[in-house]
């Protein structure tokens, strides 16, 4: 029973008070704007700011600090193993499903629901549950970000690769550009070579830029930076004020959750999106975890690897969707759920892997 308090008041109360400060915040402002403010828009500037000093000056100050104090030993390099081996699996799982339900599937239908479960938020909410569990704390957080950094990251940006090379075969009778309107033209053998070697060398740039977006995300060049630091003491002063700035980002990231969660305009086909929430955060996960144990890794480790599998849908899902015209309603529902359902699952996951 102690144990059960002090996960309610170290982990459920500060995520619930911070989301909830995010939803609250957000609806204010969405009652301000055009009253008291100028800007008729007041409700989406102030996340996407706040999101932003997150990405590029907030969330990294966090890692260097997390990552200088966290105990990089034994099998770490595993974390992005287990990440892609969740995405095939997620992958694989969805496939199955819709195949199974849907035998005709619209692309924009499939791939939207394949992205919701298999794409897991495991920086803005993982990153903060690790953290903040009494089990793990900073001495794991080396397994949470690079599952993050190495796995998810890569996984999602992948698969827009992914889905932007399905629509090029799912639509034969268009030479497709991305994200670009392409005119129709008649088939013949000279236009479809043509357009292949076209569509390889776009994939290939396509990925090189992805490469350089990855090599200048501010979070790994913060972990890299938290590496090098590793090795040298901070002052008492550097030390205590870095730790209160890491902590203060940790909540501000759950309240621009809120935010974003205020946002979501769209609760439709429920049960579907239940299935694919399934998917991610139980079936995947599960088996992750038997994996695991079955290859004998146990205690905090593996706490880690299958809490960040078992995290909600991302947020990277809604802008694949969007960008790629795909069934948004879907995905924001997906989202919606699969948060709420995050307080559901934990104990489940905490109780199961932190007593055998």
């Amino acid at each position: 029973m102690n144990s059960f308090l002090i996960i309610i008041f170290r982990l459920y109360l500060p995520i619930s008070v911070a989301i909830l400060t995010g939803v609250l915040l957000s609806f204010s402002l969405e009652k301000l704007q055009g009253n008291f403010s100028k800007n008729k828009h007041l409700s989406l500037v102030v996340p996407n700011y706040l999101g932003k000093f997150l990405f590029w000056f907030g969330v990294p100050l966090g890692v260097i600090n997390f990552v200088h104090k966290a105990n990089l030993s034994g099998g770490i390099w595993l974390s992005p193993i287990v990440a892609w081996g969740a995405v095939v699996l997620g992958i694989f799982l969805s496939w199955l499903w819709v195949q199974t339900l849907f035998p005709k599937p619209s692309l924009a239908f499939q791939t939207s629901f394949t992205l919701v479960s298999t794409v897991g938020n495991t920086s803005y909410i993982g990153f903060p549950i690790i953290l903040l569990l009494p089990q793990l704390g900073p001495d794991y957080f080396g397994w949470a970000i690079l599952y993050d950094l190495l796995g998810t990251f890569l996984a999602a940006y992948g698969l827009g690769s992914i889905l932007a090379s399905r629509s090029l075969l799912t639509n034969p009778n268009k030479i497709i550009s991305f994200g670009l309107d392409s005119p129709v033209f008649p088939i013949n053998q000279k236009t479809i070579t043509d357009h292949i070697k076209s569509s390889i060398l776009k994939i290939f740039q396509w990925l090189k830029n992805n490469l350089v977006i990855l090599v200048k995300n501010p979070t790994l060049i913060a972990f890299i930076i938290g590496l090098i630091l590793r090795p040298i003491v901070f002052p008492p002063w550097l030390d205590i004020s870095l730790g209160w700035f890491a902590w203060s980002i940790i909540m501000l990231s759950l309240i621009l959750m809120g935010m974003r969660l205020q946002q979501l305009d769209s609760w439709g086909n429920i049960k579907i999106a239940f299935s694919a929430v399934s998917i991610k955060m139980l079936l995947v996960p599960l088996v992750i975890a038997m994996a695991l144990t079955t290859a004998g890794l146990s205690g905090p480790p593996r706490l880690v690897l299958v809490l960040q599998s078992s995290m909600p849908s991302a947020f990277a899902s809604l802008i694949l969707a969007e960008a790629y015209d795909l069934d948004r309603d879907l995905v924001v529902t997906c989202l919606g759920l699969s948060s709420l359902m995050l307080f559901f699952t934990l104990p489940f996951w905490l109780w199961g892997f932190t007593t055998w």
